[in-house]
């Protein structure tokens, strides 16, 4: 597997899973980190996130920068120090208040939520 050819500074990025009751794509905006070549993505909404029960379904999800579109394989981060390393890149690229509306601190975000890797398939 190789990287993903995409600026780290870069804010959003798009990722499309296909959904795991309806079979139909499923497109969202999110932040992202990368780490030795893969992505990292954070869950904010829980487990319960859309995007995320798809990915853990199916792991094949693509990802969307600009006009180019790359295939990857998308696993849940699950060894602590990977997720504290997640988390640290996170906190260093998108410092911000957390959202009070859905009872989510700053620090609940980088070290608590799910977290989810992207790695390049060619």
């Amino acid at each position: 597997m190789s990287s993903f050819p995409i600026d780290p500074a870069r804010e959003c990025i798009d990722v499309v899973t296909r959904g795991r009751r309806s079979g139909r794509d499923h497109r969202v905006e999110i932040w992202f980190g990368v780490i030795d070549g893969r992505i990292c993505l954070l869950s904010g909404n829980g487990p319960g996130a859309d995007w995320f029960r798809n990915a853990l379904h199916d792991e094949n999800v693509r990802v969307i920068v600009d006009d180019q579109e790359f295939l990857g394989r998308a696993q849940e981060v699950t060894d602590p120090d990977e997720r504290r390393r997640v988390g640290s890149v996170m906190r260093a690229k998108y410092p911000w208040e957390g959202d009070p509306s859905i009872g989510l601190t700053f620090d609940a975000w980088c070290d608590d939520v799910p977290a989810l890797w992207i790695s390049r398939v060619e």
